[in-house]
């Protein structure tokens, strides 16, 4: 357990107890009392060196195939989509979905589904630890189930959701019946950021943190632009892109190049930071503000996706994972010590997806001390 000190009168709202998703009162600290927050136990998960050049990992125990998954604020707890068998089933053998929403332990400790039904895209915990907000065709389910990898197939009836962090208490924050996912808040609760697809063009959607006040912050008509996330700014997100395509274009198996972008959502303005005509994909930035982990493939071997580290003022990145196969999905905890990512343990590319964690602490991109 990590012990923290108060000074001062203060009122911790703790959601999660230590047996899982148990209510806790809020409970009022005085100045001479220390509380215990729950962390990795490490006695259930052993970090290791599993590849020449990587840092230690771990793949989180009793967990079933998972992407996408993100820290919540304690840096312990993870939402992700994980494979479920309430979910929709996917739309055929090689398109993605069969998913739902968990949250569970980075040492396997916790689990259990947010929802139950439909199927799920992205998620996220919310600041405050006590509530999420995800996607979900939960409401659409008699539209198609579509391909959630696909952009000519996006599930057109996903939307997004806040629920508590047991999965009660449901909101529904849009209602428009075309694809809306990739959301995610900033740092202080104040902004949600998502992508929706309108007619097959894909931009950045911005509303406040209780869902209101829903507006357009990217206008591309050439870009496909998703996967927003914030800075500690509060203001800045990063994203990737990549050219829209001609709708009568037939499909290609040619690699998408993608850019990763920065956009300042109150001036609108967006700059690019890689520029290698490669495709660089799924960018998440890190809690000092000045770098971000994201995935390219090899040049020397387009099949074998690695994971890297980049600077936000741009540079040469710094690779982090080494291994002969997909990894993905990377994202950073709260604090800086831990980054989750979605590993291939199968034959085929991008087969037996599992999340697994690698701890980062030597690399110092946590929150900078103000």
């Amino acid at each position: 357990m990590a012990k923290i000190k108060h000074i001062g009168l203060v009122v911790l709202g703790l959601t999660l107890g230590l047996a899982g998703c148990t209510k806790d009162a809020p409970i009022k600290i005085d100045k001479t009392e220390t509380v215990e927050l729950p962390m990795t136990d490490y006695n259930l998960v052993t970090p290791m060196v599993r590849s020449e050049g990587e840092l230690p990992v771990w793949k989180i125990p009793n967990l079933p195939e998972s992407a996408e998954a993100y820290y919540g604020p304690d840096s312990y707890h993870i939402i992700a989509q994980v494979q479920d068998e309430n979910a929709v089933p996917p739309s055929h053998a090689r398109a993605a979905g069969g998913a739902l929403t968990w949250i569970f332990t980075d040492d396997g400790k916790h689990q259990w589904a947010a929802n139950d039904r439909g199927q799920d895209g992205c998620s996220y915990i919310m600041p405050d630890g006590k509530r999420i907000l995800y996607t979900s065709t939960r409401d659409n389910m008699d539209m198609p189930v579509g391909n959630w990898s696909s952009e000519a197939d996006y599930p057109q009836g996903a939307e997004l959701y806040m629920a508590d962090i047991d999965g009660k208490n449901v909101k529904r924050l849009t209602n428009n019946k075309v694809y809306d996912a990739e959301i995610a808040i900033s740092p202080d609760g104040s902004k949600i950021v998502f992508t929706r697809q309108i007619d097959g063009m894909l931009d950045l959607w911005m509303m406040n943190g209780d869902g209101t006040g829903e507006q357009q912050i990217s206008f591309t008509e050439d870009w496909q632009e998703g996967a927003p996330f914030f800075l500690p700014d509060n203001k800045t997100i990063t994203m990737r892109a990549w050219k829209r395509k001609n709708p009568d274009e037939k499909p290609s198996r040619k690699m998408t190049l993608m850019t990763v972008f920065t956009v300042d959502t109150d001036t609108k303005i967006i700059t690019p930071i890689t520029d290698d005509a490669w495709m660089n994909w799924a960018p998440y930035p890190t809690p000092d503000g000045k770098h971000y982990v994201f995935v390219r493939p090899l040049k020397d071997n387009p099949r074998n996706w690695e994971v890297f580290l980049g600077k936000i003022a741009g540079g040469e990145p710094v690779r982090l994972t080494f291994n002969d196969s997909f990894d993905g999905f990377p994202s950073v905890s709260p604090d800086g010590r831990k980054m989750l990512f979605t590993r291939s343990t199968g034959e085929r590319f991008m087969s037996d997806l599992y999340t697994h964690v690698m701890d980062i602490s030597s690399l110092n991109v946590g929150p900078t001390q103000q």
